[in-house]
């Protein structure tokens, strides 16, 4: 019997028929590998497994209990599937069914981000297909919280199948013919005033749903956790002046989308529709702000390559400006014409998003410890101390 390590599981590989004749050899081989390996949780894969009877069904029961939790049971086929949910096995082990393997080749890119690719692979579906440091389990994480985003009235699309593609997993969508906002103002850029307006409504309206306790992640207490990782690339005192801006901001249950920008947002004829909510939390809307200034500030101005801005952004650099000129003008109710007092509330938001820049940037390396020294360096000590210094109080 096979087994392989996986971070804090041993795998064990299932496969051919388990039953009456050969359950006690299989309990045997398991127990066996288990005992060898007391620090790891066990794990099964049923990619090879044709059938299971109820005397191997036993067989996993006493690994769980052994284990004191689930077990889980993945690359389950749809027959395997039908037999540990006919026997109430579903509830009693993690079992994951196999994915669909699908292919985009040849299929239209609609929209790329540092996380993955948006293809259209019909009239009415689109994939999401993630990198490959992308696990299954964030990837799941993520479609439990569009779900729930779904049923506080966020008007996201909601995934139907998780699939491979090649060796990186991807996630379904149903969209009728839609369009991102990236497309539309690349295809026809007399609407950045249309799609400024229209996004910046959505932000509002977005911010206008209470989140309950418990249903998303708390962004003020993320930050405040995020510093104490990063203590050991800065001083205790920096820390403290990171910290201590951090809880200045007022305490809200605003929703937050986390990664608002055009790419992130599909038109279906006259509805705009979220598909890339991963980030959801709540808390202060200067968050979501602070976002747009990211996308449309730092990322335009960054030092990568202007063919990879483009492809970040999903569209012409030049318009970056235009459309978040019109976005703040509407999303406070200023006249689009006061260059002055837009400037003004971007500068406003500048200090947080050097903050979430910060905070993305070590995130996205997995706090690896020479990056975040140079993230350090050349973002925290440079960008964010300086300007959360001068930052004054939040008038909104």
């Amino acid at each position: 019997m096979e087994s392989r390590i996986e971070k804090d599981e041993i795998v064990i590989s299932l496969s051919g028929r388990i039953d009456t004749n050969n359950a006690g050899q299989v309990e045997k081989e398991i127990l066996g590998i288990t005992d060898e390996n007391k620090n790891l949780t066990p794990a099964f894969d049923a990619k090879d497994l044709a059938y299971i009877s109820s005397a191997g069904l036993r067989v996993l029961m006493k690994v769980t209990k052994s284990a004191g939790k689930k077990v889980k049971v993945h690359n389950v086929s749809k027959e395997i599937y039908e037999i540990f949910e006919t026997t109430g096995f579903t509830n009693i082990l993690d079992v994951q069914k196999a994915l669909r393997q699908i292919s985009v080749e040849g299929c239209e890119l609609i929209g790329s981000g540092g996380f993955g690719k948006v293809y259209r692979t019909d009239p009415e579906t689109i994939v999401k297909v993630y990198t490959a440091n992308f696990s299954l389990e964030a990837i799941q994480q993520e479609r439990d919280t569009a779900q729930k985003a779904f049923l506080m009235g966020v008007p996201t699309a909601i995934s139907y199948d998780v699939v491979k593609c090649g060796e990186n997993y991807g996630v379904v969508y149903e969209l009728l013919n839609a369009k991102t906002t990236a497309q539309i103002m690349n295809a026809e850029p007399e609407r950045i005033p249309e799609i400024g307006k229209k996004s910046a409504n959505l932000l509002k309206q977005l911010h206008q749903i209470s989140v309950d306790e418990g249903a998303l992640p708390d962004r003020k207490k993320d930050l405040i956790e995020w510093v104490d990782k990063i203590l050991p690339v800065i001083d205790p005192s920096e820390a403290e002046e990171i910290r201590t801006f951090i809880k200045n901001i007022p305490d809200s249950r605003h929703f937050l989308h986390g990664d608002f920008n055009a790419k992130n947002i599909m038109v279906n004829g006259d509805e705009f529709i979220l598909i890339d909510i991963g980030d959801a939390a709540f808390g202060h809307p200067v968050f979501d702000v602070a976002g747009l200034a990211l996308a449309y500030v730092y990322l335009p101005n960054s030092p990568l390559p202007v063919e990879e801005r483009a492809r970040l952004l999903g569209f012409r650099l030049e318009n970056a400006p235009v459309l978040l000129n019109q976005m703040i003008a509407s999303y406070f109710g200023i006249d689009e014409n006061d260059k002055a007092e837009i400037g003004k509330r971007i500068q406003t938001v500048i200090p947080y998003a050097n903050l979430l820049a910060s905070y993305q940037s070590t995130r996205r390396c997995g706090f690896n410890m020479d990056y975040m020294k140079q993230i350090s360096q050349g973002l925290i000590k440079v960008k964010l101390l300086p300007s959360i210094r001068s930052a004054g109080e939040l008038s909104w």
